[in-house]
């Protein structure tokens, strides 16, 4: 979680402000206390942040010395009302990072003293400050993108029971429909699937009761992953899904040098129900592969099959699989997102074959690299590819979550490189250096094989790019040809026009609004918080559905209107 990111900025940014508060009465020598902190550090801070390097969130170490235990505590107890509340460094913290990270007052006073006390603990660790690099881009994107004037119309049409008493109060992250039945599931990653009839959510697969070892903690990107149902399931009764379990767990089938860290452990099961007609699922798993990770970030979000492939043809049954790096290159371990590798890439598995390096699944023999060392990798070169889809023309697309400056849609191409670490989005990185800044790229750059996005904003606009889809439906004859996604955390949304989705080239970006009974609103308005969670979905006829964390609801995009002016509800 971000759970520090304003507590080291506060270190950075105010080393010659710190406040005269005492922490005299914080147990900072407490041994107990600081192996506390440190236990709950490594379980919700870690996947964020190290002490020597500035990560997803800023370095830790040192911070202490500049940030008294009163602010830092205060921070993490609710980040949002400090920055509203005019304060000088949380502001400061705002505007250097683009987005607030959600509060923590669910930490006791007990819990606050012993983070502190670790904290504390690593007050002596890279106290010095990363100067300014002045050859990095400021603002990659100067372009602003604009609102059009297109105007959804929302529907509620569901609310996914509370998952947590903490907020987000859900984690849905997808809808999916069961072919042959185009019944609509939606996935909590706390470890609930639901199915929804008539706008009721039932339980249909609970992860946690066929899978003791699964865990969702810290949140991030742990969990229940994701689910996709064989194309056959009416006949097969096959579904696929990921998860979450604790490192050694298993021994892995993709693993690494024992001098790399071990979070987590990410599991892909086959699950072969009984009956696919039955309201809740009851059947037995196979598991298919185990993959270490490095953190909680970035996992395997992931699992789908191309819906465009024909029966008999070389991509019918074949599983994507989109797998995250693990955060390894935050943590200094950049090598294993090239050569191929599994992590920071899209797999491509025949489920039903047994050819693979474990015997459980089969490697297509069109796979790009099915005589390397990772045979099951079919693009590679992601940091996070979020989402899979295609568009009605076959093309396939993902969403790759970036680190500090954009957000991205590619074409995915077989065999084709990505350029994480080396590149962000269309931009040069340096994977060893300060990760959290672009450059341009070099004039030869082209030699570099490198395939770079077709949409792409920078953290001015947003910070973690949604779930996308082409709308395919008969009631918003206005959305015909628009590709619509959005903004995770802001809440933002955004479509492209599908015409202009060609390699090689960028595809405007266009904002849109929503209304609900007739008046203009936003998403974040909407769900009440001001980090959104949104996230995008789309049913068998096609038509388009908007969800937020926070609240569990699910809206239906049933219309669509422009206004010549294109009034803008404030967020």
């Amino acid at each position: 979680m971000k759970l520090i990111y304003g507590i080291v900025a506060a270190g950075m940014l105010f080393t010659s402000c710190k406040s005269k508060t005492s922490d005299e009465s914080l147990p900072v020598s407490d041994t107990a206390a600081i192996a506390s902190g440190e236990a709950i550090f490594k379980q919700d801070c870690s996947a964020c942040h190290t002490f020597d390097r500035d990560a997803i969130g800023p370095r830790l170490g040192g911070v202490t010395a500049s940030a008294t235990g009163e602010w830092i505590i205060s921070f993490i107890s609710d980040p949002k009302k400090m920055i509203d509340s005019g304060d000088e460094r949380a502001n400061k913290l705002y505007d250097r990072f683009k987005t607030i990270m959600p509060a923590f007052s669910q930490y006791d006073k007990e819990k606050m003293q012993q983070i502190f006390a670790f904290l504390k603990s690593k007050e002596g660790v890279a106290k010095e400050e990363t100067a300014d690099d002045p050859n990095a881009l400021k603002d990659p994107i100067p372009e602003k993108i604009a609102m059009s004037d297109l105007i959804a119309e929302l529907k509620l049409v569901a609310n996914i029971p509370f998952s947590s008493e903490e907020k987000p109060r859900t984690r849905i992250v997808k809808l999916e429909v069961q072919p042959g039945t185009n019944n609509l599931f939606v996935l909590d990653q706390r470890g609930k699937l639901y199915t929804m009839i008539n706008g009721k959510a039932s339980v249909y697969f609970d992860m946690a009761a066929h899978m003791p070892a699964f865990i969702n903690k810290p949140g991030l990107a742990t969990g229940f992953g994701s689910i996709a149902f064989h194309p056959e399931f009416v006949a097969n009764g096959l579904m696929y899904t990921t998860h979450t379990e604790p490192a050694g767990s298993r021994p892995a089938d993709f693993g690494y040098a024992d001098s790399i860290l071990v979070t987590l452990q990410w599991v892909l099961t086959e699950w072969k129900t009984s009956n696919p007609a039955q309201t809740t699922f009851s059947g037995e798993g196979r598991e298919l592969l185990r993959i270490n990770m490095v953190t909680g970030m970035h996992g395997v979000q992931e699992v789908t099959f191309n819906p465009y492939a024909k029966r008999g043809g070389k991509d019918y049954g074949m599983l994507y699989v989109g797998i995250g790096d693990g955060a390894c290159v935050e943590y200094n371990f950049p090598e294993l997102v090239r050569h191929q590798l599994l992590w920071g890439s899209i797999i491509r598995i025949d489920p039903k074959g047994s050819n693979s390096k474990n015997g459980k699944y089969g490697i297509p023999a069109d796979n790009p690299f099915a005589q390397k060392q990772s045979p099951e990798v079919y693009a590679f070169g992601f940091r996070n590819p979020h989402h899979i889809t295609w568009l009605r023309s076959g093309t396939m697309l993902a969403s790759n979550i970036g680190q500090h400056e954009i957000e991205s849609y590619s074409i995915i191409k077989s065999g084709a490189d990505y350029g994480w670490p080396i590149r962000e989005g269309s931009f040069l990185h340096n994977e060893k250096g300060n990760i959290n800044v672009v450059y341009p790229l070099a004039p030869d750059d082209a030699k570099a094989g490198i395939t770079y996005p077709i949409i792409q904003y920078d953290h001015d606009e947003g910070n973690a790019m949604s779930d996308g889809f082409e709308y395919l439906g008969t009631a918003v004859p206005l959305l015909k040809g628009k590709f619509l996604y959005g903004d995770i955390p802001k809440g933002r949304l955004f479509f492209s026009n599908v015409n202009e989705m060609t390699e090689g080239k960028q595809a405007v970006i266009h904002e849109f609004q929503v209304s609900v009974d007739g008046k203009l609103t936003t998403m974040e308005k909407l769900c009440g918080d001001g980090r959104v969670d949104v996230r995008i979905g789309r049913d068998a006829k096609g038509e388009l559905y908007i969800f937020t964390k926070p609240d569990g609801k699910i809206y239906q995009v049933t219309g669509a209107h422009l206004t010549a002016s294109a009034p803008t509800a404030a967020h």
